[in-house]
């Protein structure tokens, strides 16, 4: 792929296609994003990645002084690696949720047992909340049950790109 995505007679935005056709469909880069937790060390390595092949694609040197938000307007895209797998993860949150099986209680925390000594680890339903709104996650597990409100409250968030 690096003679397709370095070559300066296709268009940006041809390259920015094939490049999304790389990573998306075939799932080469988020393989099973949807049961990841995205502490904030993972997310500053996906970014940096992002970061990574947008530099490659324009052919911008590692030691050139230019910020990421140049690239990123010389590349004319926002950044949506990060948006993209939390999205993902909410809308498989969903149907795990919607299922209300073993997933539904592991997911939730709900299961018996003691928990484990020392700081507890960040779960997937802590990410989601922070990221679709500053809420408590009993009200995202209420809204998750009508379906179309928790679809666009997938997408508003996802639109916002936070």
């Amino acid at each position: 792929m690096k003679t397709i995505l370095t070559n300066k007679h296709i268009s940006i935005e041809t390259r920015k296609r094939a490049l999304q056709c790389y990573i998306e469909p075939v799932d080469v880069l988020m393989y099973g994003c949807e049961a990841w937790t995205i502490s904030k060390q993972i997310q500053n390595k996906l970014e940096a990645t992002e970061m990574w092949f947008l530099r490659r694609m324009l052919r911008i040197a590692w030691i050139a002084k230019k910020t990421n938000e140049r690239v990123l307007n010389e590349a004319n895209k926002r950044r949506s690696l990060v948006r993209t797998i939390r999205k993902r993860q909410a809308t498989f949150l969903g149907q795990l949720i919607r299922r209300g099986k073993l997933e539904h209680l592991v997911t939730t925390g709900k299961f018996e047992g003691k928990r484990s000594r020392g700081r507890q680890r960040e779960k997937i339903m802590d990410g989601l909340a922070t990221w679709l709104a500053p809420g408590k996650v009993s009200d995202i597990l209420a809204a998750v049950k009508d379906r179309d409100l928790w679809r666009d409250m997938i997408t508003d968030t996802y639109k916002q790109g936070t």
